[in-house]
């Protein structure tokens, strides 16, 4: 464990200082709930997300009494990084991860105390992607699904995707906040939690997406105008699904995605025929520069696809729903874009 740690030091150095990455899963420099929808983040907790967020957690319990709490099952181990040296801390409070900042503790106990009620009432908040067959004879599929954030029964479904550089999934901060405070406003959420590497990445990705399309009526989703959501490396996989669609990744044939949403990434490919795009990132962003991300979207607008951009002043890599800072707000700005394109 000591030699491993040490190796991910190493590599988070090498790989801020590259900020490089390619299409097959070499390394990469990335990190790569239901009022109103029209309630804004920041107002004063209402009585119901009040409700929602009782659980047996508090920012001093420990990470592994989190994971094995007997309501998450054995899906417990996957609220956290599987590969445990990119993350550190003892408690929900003390947690950090590579390549991210701004966590917001009291977000973090939100999350696992929602997810904690709703399994605890009998809920199902996580779905295998891959059946016991597939994760026999590919046992690196073992650490994959779906954590679910149900919100109206009908509505539309986003699929919400971490970053980590490819070699881990950064959840906690970069998808599960996001998926929890979309079904606050109604939607119905998924948090993907996938293998590392570009390509398997996209591969679980399309499978995800596949599957909710497949069981739609049992989610009681709504399969039109979906969005795909990604901060960094995330952001790259919601990006290359949008371009591209699932089944080149060895999905279903579907349709592309009504919009991505995307945070912090160098990624600058694109197609004619890509689908409405928002992209937000700070403007200290050491990983991912703003300006790349700016002529990625002027490029796609002059095609005529509808696209936003936001950047931050102050901000670096990796600030997730941004909570107290310049960026706060900017997942309803994301939102409204989406819903734009309904």
């Amino acid at each position: 464990m000591k030699a491993q740690r040490i190796f991910a030091a190493v590599l988070c150095v090498l790989l801020s200082l590259t900020g490089c990455d390619s299409w097959r899963g070499e390394s990469t420099g990335e990190a790569s709930a239901i009022p109103d929808r029209t309630q804004q983040m920041g107002e004063t907790t209402t009585a119901l997300e009040a409700e929602m967020i009782k659980g047996p957690f508090d920012i001093n319990t420990k990470l592994e009494d989190v994971m094995d709490a007997s309501a998450f099952e054995d899906y417990g181990r996957l609220l956290f990084p599987v590969e445990d040296w990119y993350y550190s801390g003892d408690t929900l409070g003390e947690l950090q991860l590579t390549w991210y900042n701004n966590i917001d503790p009291n977000e973090t106990v939100e999350i696992v105390n929602t997810l904690w009620q709703r399994a605890d009432a009998g809920e199902t908040v996580f779905y295998d992607i891959y059946t016991e067959e597939e994760k026999e004879a590919d046992p690196e599929k073992e650490d994959t699904g779906l954590f679910f954030f149900k919100g109206q029964p009908g509505e539309k479904f986003a699929v919400c995707n971490a970053g980590g550089g490819f070699a881990y999934v950064g959840a906690m901060q970069d998808s599960f906040p996001h998926a929890l405070e979309l079904s606050k406003q109604g939607y119905n959420a998924f948090a993907l939690i996938y293998r590392p590497g570009a390509q398997t990445a996209c591969e679980d990705l399309a499978r995800a997406i596949s599957f909710i399309f497949a069981h739609a009526d049992e989610l009681e989703v709504d399969t039109d105008c979906y969005s795909l959501w990604g901060g960094s490396a995330g952001a790259r996989m919601a990006a290359w699904l949008g371009s591209y669609g699932p089944a080149a990744f060895g999905g279903d044939n579907l349709p592309q995605p009504g919009a991505v949403i995307m945070q912090y990434t160098g990624h600058s490919d694109y197609t004619e025929s890509d689908p409405p795009t928002f992209a937000c990132v700070g403007e200290n962003d050491g990983i991912a520069n703003w300006r790349t991300m700016e002529r990625r979207l002027q490029a796609m607008s002059d095609l005529g696809i509808p696209t936003e951009f936001h950047h931050y002043p102050g901000l670096s890599h990796g600030f997730g729903l941004g909570t107290g800072t310049a960026a706060e707000g900017w997942l309803n700005q994301a939102v409204a874009f989406w819903e734009a394109q309904m």
